[in-house]
């Protein structure tokens, strides 16, 4: 029973590296997985991962006012999309998506350019 309380108190010591090399040495001279009980032990910790995950990745920049200065909010526009001249102008006038599914950083990179124009834009 000593040797068993020794052999705890070493795992305790090792590294996450050393455990993952641990259980894969075990896991090839007796030919088992541990698969099952590593997802189990895995399962608390994710739930308690959950809190950070869902803050939010993706964002859609809108348009939500173009102020007095519309040909500026359409160059604006242009520089952040792939649109022509007139498709710009009609997402500037439709106070439409300028981009989705971007970055927090590119987002609030377009809604300051979106300021700078005269216009005002939103994350979402």
């Amino acid at each position: 029973m000593a040797d068993i309380a020794k052999f705890i108190e070493e795992i305790k010591g090792m590294t996450v590296v050393e455990l993952n090399e641990l259980v894969k040495a075990l896991e090839e001279e007796f030919g088992v997985s541990a698969a099952a009980p590593v997802a189990v032990a895995a399962a608390p910790a994710a739930g308690a991962a959950a809190p950070a995950e869902e803050e939010k990745t993706e964002f859609n920049v809108k348009l939500k006012d173009i102020g007095a200065k519309k040909i500026d909010v359409i160059k604006a526009v242009r520089e952040f999309t792939s649109l022509g001249l007139a498709e710009a102008k009609a997402l500037v006038e439709s106070l439409g998506t300028i981009k989705e599914g971007v970055s927090k950083e590119e987002a609030q990179k377009i809604v300051d350019r979106m300021k700078e124009a005269g216009a005002t834009a939103v994350m979402e």
